[in-house]
């Protein structure tokens, strides 16, 4: 099985999405697992700052050289900031995808969506259930 990184503090969906929460405020980005599926990014598309986004729903678009694909919000909330330098530097996604590479910030409207997210030992084994 190939190796992929998955911080412990961070929450992860059933859909590749790590967040990383920080008060109110939830960072988003695609997790290594994911990355590495898609090979090299060449495109992200994010919402405009102010959009609402809702858990389980498609925010944005990610695309490499193999596949387009929808990114999936693992909250809901309103969009505070997006990663614009995602623009110029999609590659960011696959050098650094839980630094540089993140994608959006929300404020997080319902905390039980938070708890209802994968913690790193159960992703972990999300994506080993689907490698092997």
């Amino acid at each position: 099985m190939a190796e992929y990184e998955v911080p412990d503090e961070l929450r992860y969906s059933n859909e590749d999405e790590w967040t990383r929460v920080e008060g109110e405020r939830a960072v988003v980005g695609v997790t290594d697992y994911a990355q590495q599926q898609l090979g090299d990014i060449v495109y992200v598309e994010l919402p405009e700052v102010g959009a609402t986004v809702e858990q389980g729903a498609p925010f944005g678009v990610i695309e490499s050289v193999k596949a387009v694909s929808e990114l999936y919000s693992p909250v809901s909330g309103k969009v505070l900031e997006i990663n614009a330098e995602l623009e110029e530097h999609p590659e960011w996604v696959n050098d650094d995808c839980y630094g540089d590479g993140w994608m959006i910030a929300v404020r997080v409207e319902e905390a039980d969506e938070v708890a209802s997210l994968l913690d790193a030992k159960a992703y972990r084994k999300h994506v080993q259930d689907r490698t092997e």
